[in-house]
């Protein structure tokens, strides 16, 4: 049943994209229904995943800790801990539990901050960090490398927040494209500061944390 689910809603995510390059007026409602697939789609595979009530419980936290962390950061444009924690539950954890991580922060955090057309692709884009973090798992074991990932990611998170924004409700013409890139700069600018300085913080030490627990987490007793 999650893999039809999945099947079913990729091929909405299709049919949406379709619309949108088909209908430019309607790319706003049509790139809606392609976030809201995309996220059935991925809430279909995670639910597909092993039921571990311990591993379900540690995610389940650590969503709960990267939403409060960007509800209390609210007062601080563009700094917030999501992507950090994301690609260290990635990395240690796997691609699905980076992914959930992610789409359960952004959308938990707009409980509180506000739910809106935004939210799938918010959804979409922490939990591509989760992805990301996983896929690149070998390369970030060091401080730096790290940092300076979740900085890229940052940049990524926020252009593709920009892409929605001006596909959904601007002219689709290169000045407004410019235009909306142009003046989210500096909030863009601090996401990715703030990733990078959390992660120099913390990010690393996360990461092991989350290491040790998975081969608690995965070990087995047998009875000889």
């Amino acid at each position: 049943m999650p893999r039809t689910i999945a099947l079913a809603a990729a091929g909405a995510a299709f049919a949406a994209a379709v619309w949108a390059a088909a209908a430019p007026a309607n790319a706003g409602l049509a790139l809606l229904l392609v976030a809201a697939a995309f996220v059935v789609a991925g809430a279909a595979w995670l639910e597909a995943g092993p039921d571990s009530a311990r591993e379900l419980a540690v995610v389940a936290t650590l969503a709960g800790a990267a939403a409060a962390g960007r509800v209390l950061f609210a007062a601080v444009p563009g700094v917030q801990p999501v992507t950090v924690i994301a690609v260290a539950a990635g990395a240690a954890l796997g691609a699905r539990a980076g992914i959930a991580v992610g789409m359960l922060a952004a959308f938990t955090s707009n409980l509180f901050l506000g739910q809106g057309l935004w939210t799938p692709w918010q959804m979409l884009g922490w939990g591509a960090c989760g992805a990301a973090g996983a896929a690149a798992a070998g390369l970030i074991r060091r401080r730096v490398p790290f940092a300076l990932f979740c900085g890229a990611l940052g940049l990524a998170f926020s252009a593709l927040m920009d892409v929605w924004l001006w596909l959904s409700f601007l002219p689709h013409t290169w000045a407004a494209f410019g235009a909306t890139l142009g003046r989210g700069l500096w909030f863009d600018a601090a996401h990715a500061a703030g990733n990078v300085a959390i992660a120099l913080a913390a990010g690393p030490e996360l990461r092991r944390m989350l290491e040790r627990y998975r081969r608690r987490l995965r070990t087995e007793v047998v009875w000889a």
